[in-house]
């Protein structure tokens, strides 16, 4: 399996060589896509990238947990928690299995 990370800076260079802007010009847009993004999940909006995958936030309630060590329970705060879906097709394409018939079903 391979251990690479995929970076700002990689997503900078593939839409520089991609589409022919200016490095300058292409970090801006990987940062303005990566600000929406955000944005829309912090205002509680469901980001929703076909053939990709769907990035919701959820409410967690509050809840009793134990500490492993001690076995004492410990109240879990309510917090809001990020969730990603992949779409049919990124897990198609991760499995390594054609993807063109599932983009002619969409």
């Amino acid at each position: 399996m391979n251990t690479k990370t995929l970076t700002r800076a990689d997503l900078t260079e593939a839409v520089f060589h991609a589409v022919g802007l200016s490095r300058n010009e292409s970090s801006q847009m990987v940062e303005h896509i990566l600000e929406e993004v955000c944005g829309a999940l912090s205002r509680g909006e469901t980001v929703k990238l076909s053939s990709f995958g769907t990035f919701q936030v959820r409410q967690k309630s509050q809840r009793v947990g134990r500490n492993p060590k001690t076995g004492d329970e410990v109240p879990i705060a309510p917090r809001r928690v990020l969730v990603f879906r992949p779409s049919h097709v990124l897990k198609a394409q991760i499995n390594g299995q054609d993807i063109s018939s599932l983009h002619e079903a969409e």
